[in-house]
This record gives structure tokens, sequence and C-alpha cells, in this order.
């Protein structure tokens, strides 16, 4: 935990105090942000207090009162349920506006951890809760060196082995049969080879299963890739370290035959708007304008919607990346929510519109590296359907 540019960012945005709140690991924000061990029996309430200037304050159950002995602060202790009402109450006293894992009206659902009883307490003190959105973004979404470098060590491991899988594919439907399964595997094996992990096994999606963006390939029914077919694959892992950053993209080919007209038509449209998409944020950034993500998807959105085809793109258009693959950074989003944060320095997003019909979808994904003057792809971009 960087205490310092806490209360810096705090006091640029003039709320009084952050406050950290769990019970049972209700919070990971809280952990990550103020880097607390996982591992921790959490059966009772904590409360964390950073003011814009002055001390920490810690709050912790007298059963387990060394929760929060890793962090800097003063630390008050209580039992009873009055105990604890009176110490927030002290603790709180000279603070208004207090920062808090809270989205109005649950708008941004990935950070709204306080649940509706502790708010009601808070603001029963009198206290006016802040969303702490964009300090999370500032504190768990922007990346040091470090993490950037283990970003593109991922990227080399996951373009070379996807630039295999389609070589795998063609081998193996010409050599016996495949099916999506398989393929799957195909990445996992090679991950487990190069240190690599992912919360989840990559998507092998074949021509109908591809118009469905969370499809997942099932050894139980597996679905064959035959001469022909349309095959997605969306690939996300990052290296086994601490603190490592994934690298997320989403390609597709046609196995053995050139590609329909209307598979080229739905091609192009997707790679248009991702170029957009990119492009809206690389202008933004280089004329050092504030751009949040809604203006990402807003434009990629009107472009798919212009050639008809604005209710086959179901989901927004990219999301944060970071430790996680789903990060809490700004999501390029105005479509589940209108996501008006601020997409930072040293943060890295996806880019990824889809068109999805019943035949078959193309998803087209690359990874957006914000810098203080640019922002850049970070790995390969695909021009034209794979012919496998």
């Amino acid at each position: 935990m960087d205490l310092s540019a806490i209360q810096q960012a705090l006091r640029e945005r003039n709320i009084d105090a952050w406050l950290f709140y769990d019970h049972h690991h209700r919070d990971p924000i809280a952990y990550r942000v103020l880097g607390l061990p996982d591992g921790l029996m959490v059966t009772r309430r904590w409360y964390y207090l950073i003011p814009a200037k002055g001390e920490p304050i810690k709050l912790v159950h007298k059963i387990e009162s060394g929760h929060l002995d890793t962090l800097p602060g003063v630390k008050k202790q209580y039992a009873g349920w009055q105990e604890l009402f009176d110490a927030l109450k002290q603790i709180l006293a000279p603070h208004r506006d207090v920062a808090m894992q809270y989205s109005p009206n649950n708008f941004v659902f990935t950070i709204s951890m306080v649940d509706a009883g502790t708010a009601d307490m808070i603001r029963g003190l009198g206290k006016n809760i802040v969303s702490a959105a964009d300090l999370i973004a500032q504190f768990e979404a922007t990346l040091t060196d470090e993490q950037i470098q283990s970003h593109f060590a991922a990227r080399d491991v996951i373009d070379a082995v996807t630039a295999e899988a389609f070589k795998e594919i063609g081998r193996r439907v010409r050599g016996g049969g495949t099916h999506e399964h398989e393929i799957q595997q195909f990445f996992m094996e090679a991950f487990a080879r190069e240190n690599m992990v992912t919360d989840d096994p990559p998507i092998v999606a074949v021509n109908a299963n591809s118009g469905n963006p969370h499809y997942e390939p099932s050894a139980s029914r597996p679905v064959a890739i035959r001469e022909g077919d349309f095959v997605l694959i969306d690939v996300w892992a990052k290296k086994n370290t601490p603190r490592a950053v994934y690298y997320d993209i989403t390609w597709v080919g046609v196995v053995g035959k050139a590609p329909t007209d209307r598979q080229r038509e739905i091609f192009k449209i997707v790679r248009e708007a991702r170029d957009l998409g990119v492009k809206t944020a690389q202008d933004a950034v280089a004329a050092h304008k504030p751009i949040a993500g809604w203006q990402v998807d807003h434009a990629v959105r009107g472009h798919i919607a212009k050639a008809k085809y604005g209710d086959y793109f179901i989901h927004r258009t990219g999301h944060s990346i970071g430790t996680e693959v789903h990060a809490n950074g700004a999501n390029m989003d105005d479509l589940e929510i209108h996501d008006e944060r601020r997409i930072l320095p040293n943060s890295l997003f996806s880019v990824e519109p889809g068109i999805y019909l019943p035949k078959f979808g193309v998803r087209l994904e690359v990874d957006v590296l914000v810098r203080p003057a640019s922002a850049e792809v970070t790995g390969r971009i695909q021009q034209e359907i794979v012919t496998i």
C-alpha cells in the first residue's frame, strides 16, 4: 500500500477519507489495495480509515485484533456492537465525505462491495458516502513497469501458441479429426509448459458456437471441427509469477476453404470497429484529452449500428485488464453501464467488438496499453480471416 499516494489522491478529489470494511472476505478489492494477505480468517468485521491528512485508524475485533497489524496507523478494538458503533462514530467524526467500495444504484457493479446495512449505518452517522470507483482504478488498475513487462511476456507466449493452434487444427482435421475441447487442452498443455496460468480455459468455438460470446467447450459433449468450419479462439493467461498481468486476445479462422462472402462482410465490419476503438483512445491520449471508457464504446457501437448490426453486438466493447483478466479500471462500456471512469496512464484494456449471428460470430480482440502520451496495441493485430 502506498499511503502517501492514496492520501494525495484523496486531497486531489476533495474527499475527506477512504473507509475500507470487510467481513468473510466479501471485499477482495480491499485486500489488493491495502496489500493484506488473502489467507486471513475473517469472522468478525474490520474497518480501516485512511484520512486525506493524518494517521490511518484500524478498528478490529478483540478476538481478531492482529488482522491489520501489517498496516500503518492507530489501532482501536471492539467486542460488542455498541462498542463498534461508538468507535465508528468517533473515528468518522472529523470527516464528512467518505469514499467506500460503493456505486450509486450499483451502476459500476464490479466495485460495489458495501452492503446496504453498512451504508445505512455510515449515513446514519451523518456521513456522505462517495464512490471509490476512480480511486480503485488508480490503485488497482494502473501498472508498474515490472507488471507491463509481465504482460509482454504473456503476449509472447500466447501470440505464438495461438498461431500454432490454428496450424494444429489443420493438421488434426486432415490427420484423423479433432474437436473443440481437444484444441482447448492444446492451449492448457502449452500454458503448463510455459509457466502460464489462467482463471478459465480458452474458448474454442466452431460455427454456431462462435455466435455465443461465453461459449464453453466440453469433453462430455465434444463438437467436431471439420473442413470448411468457422473457428473462433478467445485466449487469456498470465505468467505464473506474483503480480503478473494478463494478455487477452480473440482471433477467427476457417478450416481449409476460403471464407464465405458473408463471413468476410462481418469480419470487415468488426475489424473496422475494432480499429476505430483503438484510434479513438490513441487520438485522445496523444492530444492529452481526458477520455472515459464509455466514449470508446460509443464510437465502436456507432460503427456497428451504422452497418445495421447493432442488435447483434450484445456486450461492451472492452474491459480493464490487470492481475485479473477483468480488472477494476475503466471498461469500454456504454451498453451494460455508462462507464464514466477515465482511462488512466499505465492502464491496460481490451477492445473486442463482436457481431453474433445464428450460424457464426466474429469477435476480434486486442489489448491496448496507455502510456502518459500515447497508447499502443500490445500484440499482433488480425487483418484477415485465418485460412487454417
